[in-house]
Order: structure tokens, then sequence, then C-alpha cells
């Protein structure tokens, strides 16, 4: 795990910006439950199910031909450190979304990844249009550690809900808990609010 060393914010708008509770690092630390899983490009798919009237897949050649954005955005993470103006670029969620119909029951998401990694989230917060795959942060590949070949960023929650090697969404009528909520943290997790932890039942 890498040691994060606490900055000062240079000016009042970097201040502004931090959530209550943060403070601020230039570093990237290296947050991860469990190994660091293989990626094998031949094998490698990411796909779109549960209540869509049909399933949507992309190998990985054909994921890394869909439009590119580009995303400068803040990460807080639950632990309370921030890392400001984070260049991202990969796949906006609206645009893999534009490949499915939705039924109308649909209003959850849960996010499933390589090492059995799961979290959850309002459809309406994946939505966003500054929420995005991303495969590449800072105009480098991401590394394996920070969850290439893909990770969802969600620049708007705490960082436990920008999963690493991202390989499903999975389109849900309930709000169901992922890998962390099932261990007490909140289910929506904004910053903004120090949606940290929740009290059991945990919803």
């Amino acid at each position: 795990m890498a040691v994060v060393n606490p900055q000062r914010p240079r000016d009042a708008e970097e201040a502004r910006r931090l959530p209550p509770g943060q403070y601020l690092t230039r570093k990237f630390p290296v947050l991860t439950y469990g190994e660091t899983p293989s990626f094998d490009p031949a094998t490698w798919d990411f796909r779109l199910w549960g209540l869509v009237e049909e399933e949507v897949r992309w190998s990985y050649e054909e994921f890394m031909r869909l439009p590119t954005v580009e995303v400068v955005s803040d990460f807080h993470c639950v632990t309370r450190w921030s890392r400001l103006n984070n260049r991202w670029e990969g796949v906006s969620v609206r645009e893999v979304m534009r490949h499915v119909r939705l039924r109308p029951e649909a209003r959850y998401a849960m996010i499933h990844c390589d090492g059995g990694y799961t979290t959850n989230l309002a459809l309406e917060v994946l939505l966003d249009d500054d929420v995005l795959l991303a495969y590449k942060h800072d105009g480098e590949w991401l590394t394996p550690e920070h969850g290439y070949p893909l990770r969802l960023v969600v620049p708007k929650r705490y960082a436990w809900k920008s999963a690493k090697w991202v390989r499903s969404i999975e389109l849900m009528a309930e709000n169901r808990p992922g890998f962390w909520e099932q261990h007490g943290y909140h289910m929506d997790g904004d910053p903004w609010k120090e949606e940290r932890y929740s009290e059991p039942p945990y919803r």
C-alpha cells in the first residue's frame, strides 16, 4: 500500500474542493482488497445485463474501438485522502448504455469486477456526464494495481465506488449492497455529505 503524504492546499480554490474530513495528497495511493487479477485480452469481455431488453457484450478489441472521452475530476477516498485534477481517458458510461434498451423497472446498477468485487450505484448517479470506464490516467495507461484494463470512475462518490477491473454492469430494480456496502459502508457514498458508513441493515 502506498504511503500518503498529506499536503497543504496551494490556495483557497484547492481548499474549497476538499470535502469535509479530507486531506490533500499529490500521490495516487493504491488501496485494494485481495490480489490484483491477471488480464488476457483474448478472453476479456465487458457486458451489460440484467434489466435490459437484450444483453450486450464487447470483446477487448471491440470495446477499445468505442468513442473516447477525457474527464478531469477530483478523487476522494473514504480513508480521507483526496487527489485533485485527475485526467481520465476512456469510454463514457452514457456511451455504453446507448447500446441497450433498459426495462422500465431498472433503477439501480451493480458493478461486477474480476476478483469478485462488486459495488452498487443508483442509475442516475451512474449516468452522470462525468462518469466513465477509464483505461488511462494522467496520460498513461492505468497500471494493473490501479485497475487496468478498465476502471469505473465516479467522481461525485467516494473512491470505493470507482471500482477496478470492471467486467460488467448489471441493471436492477432494487438497490442491493455490493462488497463494501455489505461490510458497513454507505449505500450511496457522497463525500460532501460524509456518507462513509451505514448502520444495519445497510440501505
